[in-house]
């Protein structure tokens, strides 16, 4: 294999045990058992751990060693925050950019009973459309820097739901309900209404989010 395959290798395998809180927030990681583990040299390990770090999902402490960033309150804030910048402004600044033949596949999906359904038995399967549609969204802007931050905060969002569970079948239906407003204010053209639909929906959703954290117990788990 090599040496760039071993690298991706290392990275993806670090990532996914930190995203699905295998590695939980706060925990202690050691190179020499990442490499003995993973089956790798230090090398691809080396690397992998410094994409991660520049992800800021660890933070490397000389002489200490590597601990997973912790989830916090704070993040939360941040996150959303920062999809309230980016977001809407998308929408009001290239909305025009979206494909109205896919804005009306995601219409038909999200007002289906049967996507419905399969939601209520797979949160899986309604966490990977909402991605699916806020990533849509996000790709009509041609900002590159706006892209690499909006990854950032969308692998911190994925450690979240990971560590907080299933999300209730009231905001499931709530969700599917503000996706329709905004795709029906794009099909529109009315750029203003839908910014608007989207922020009202990211601030639902930032509500949800904080619900689901405290009536999880994982919530003991995060820090101011």
């Amino acid at each position: 294999m090599s040496k760039m395959n071993l690298k991706t290798q290392a990275y993806n395998t670090i990532r996914q045990k930190i995203v699905t809180c295998e590695y939980a927030p706060g925990t202690f990681l050691n190179e020499e058992l990442l490499t003995t583990e993973l089956g790798l040299s230090r090398t691809p390990v080396r690397d992998a751990l410094s994409r991660l770090e520049q992800e800021g999902l660890i933070e490397i402490k000389p002489k200490k060693g590597i601990i997973v960033m912790p989830l916090s309150i704070n993040t939360i804030n941040m996150i959303f925050e920062v999809r309230q910048l980016y977001e809407p402004y998308i929408l009001l600044n290239y909305g025009n950019a979206l494909s109205v033949e896919r804005l009306k596949d995601l219409y038909n999906i999200f007002s289906s009973s049967k996507t419905n359904h399969n939601c209520y038995n797979n949160n899986d399967y309604f966490y990977e459309l909402d991605t699916e549609f806020h990533n849509f969204v996000v790709d009509a802007c041609p900002n590159t820097y706006i892209h690499q931050n909006y990854n950032m905060i969308q692998t911190q969002a994925e450690r979240f739901r990971y560590m907080t569970g299933n999300i209730s079948e009231k905001r499931l239906d709530d969700t599917f309900q503000e996706h329709l407003d905004i795709i029906r204010a794009c099909l529109r053209n009315d750029w203003q209404e839908a910014a608007k639909q989207m922020s009202a929906h990211l601030e639902e959703s930032k509500k949800a989010t904080f619900q689901l954290i405290f009536s999880s117990t994982s919530a003991q788990s995060l820090t101011v």
